[in-house]
């Protein structure tokens, strides 16, 4: 793909905004899993109400980034890391912070669509009991549909909350996931290619809502479409070998890239 037809795919009135502060900061990361290194020395500024794609080949540490950012990456025990992640300014790391509070400000979305076994309801009614965030059973119905309006999915569910949320269809799915993220009020929506098991229109779909969802809070996707971080990133973030090698405006990073290696493969010329 030459530069040339990826240009009309970004979105002028999307670029990053130099007003915008700083929500997380990756500050010289390194991280192994056993004596693997995935991540080197990577550091790297995530914008408030932004989106912000992570993309580069295949194995090069998107995802390991983006589970850095919330810890997930501590549950697998071969795991282990140095440098630092803040959080508007406050280290992740530090010893009286509260994980599980911490992780509630971080939304999580998953590559396939992976709703609980349970009502469409519950699926996004749980989070907010769990966090204490609705009081009874009338608080809890409002907030639920307030969750799945923010997704864009109450018209097309409000008649049938209490049917399994499995039982929608894949593009649905997604978005009762990304309602059920939402339901824990997050300050940073974190997607792990969110889109890769989709459907053009429903992927659409979830495009259009990303790029509501930033008006509110930070978003970061990893994506391995490039058309995708185009479209509806401001800042994008090239990795390759674990290595940052580019960031910056998405504009700059896909017509103007500063190497020769994100140049060659924003245009597909390799990955």
């Amino acid at each position: 793909m030459s530069i040339s037809l990826i240009r009309p795919l970004i979105v002028a009135e999307g670029r990053h905004g130099i007003d915008r502060p700083v929500k997380v900061s990756v500050s010289a990361v390194d991280a192994w899993f056993g004596k693997k290194q995935v991540l080197r020395n990577v550091s790297l500024d995530l914008f408030d109400r932004e989106v912000t794609a992570i993309i580069g080949p295949s194995g090069c540490g998107k995802s390991t980034l983006l589970k850095c950012l919330n810890r997930i990456n501590e549950t697998v025990p071969a795991f282990h890391m140095t440098g630092d992640v803040r959080l508007d300014g406050r280290s992740v790391f530090e010893p009286d912070l509260e994980i599980n509070q911490l992780r509630r400000r971080f939304g999580w979305v998953a590559q396939q669509p992976n709703p609980f076994p349970w009502s469409i309801f519950e699926n996004v009614a749980y989070g907010a009991r769990l966090h204490g965030l609705v009081a009874g059973h009338h608080d809890t119905e409002a907030y639920v549909e307030a969750c799945l309006r923010r997704a864009n999915l109450w018209d097309e569910v409000k008649d049938i909350l209490r049917s399994p949320g499995n039982s929608l269809s894949g593009g649905q799915q997604q978005r009762l996931c990304i309602a059920r993220a939402l339901s824990t009020e997050p300050e940073v929506l974190l997607m792990d290619e969110p889109c890769s098991a989709l459907d053009p229109t429903a992927t659409a779909h979830v495009e259009a809502l990303i790029d509501e969802l930033r008006a509110r809070l930070a978003v970061v996707i990893v994506t391995h479409n490039m058309q995708q971080a185009a479209r509806i990133s401001q800042r994008t973030a090239f990795l390759h070998l674990g290595v940052l090698v580019e960031a910056g405006d998405t504009a700059d990073v896909f017509i103007r890239p500063r190497s020769e290696l994100c140049g060659r493969f924003v245009t597909g010329r390799f990955g």
